[in-house]
């Protein structure tokens, strides 16, 4: 059973870095492709980013792209999500999330099966 556990969170002021890991405890995420998403109090969670099963591709919401960078180690069943220059609009719950019917990637909400419980991330302005 894929149980994903996220941490990393944290409060920063405004253009400061945070990096958020999720790690797998329940078995192997290898062959799945990973996401990230966030949920800001009274808003749907949104996509923010994917990678594939082999770190071949990856895609980013047009808010923070060029300012995150997510990344795995399948070996050891992590993926990361390094987000710097953080604004204050980035408060959210971050959700790690596991797609495993989708290796290409995917960034439809629906496509995930699998997810954490979110780690806080409050960026102070």
């Amino acid at each position: 059973q894929v149980q994903l556990l996220e941490s990393g969170g944290g409060s920063v002021q405004a253009g400061d870095s945070l990096r958020l890991s999720c790690s797998d405890t329940g078995r192997t995420t290898s062959t799945y492709t990973m996401g990230w998403f966030r949920q800001a109090p009274g808003k749907e969670r949104e996509f923010v980013a994917y990678i594939n099963s082999i770190s071949t591709t990856t895609y980013y919401t047009h808010s923070m792209r060029g300012r995150i960078t997510i990344s795995r180690d399948n070996a050891k069943n992590t993926v990361f999500l390094q987000m710097n220059s953080l604004k204050p609009e980035d408060t959210a719950v971050y959700y790690c999330a596991a797609a495993p019917r989708y290796r290409f990637g995917s960034s439809d909400i629906r496509d995930y099966d699998y997810w954490g419980q979110g780690t806080q991330v409050t960026v102070g302005s």
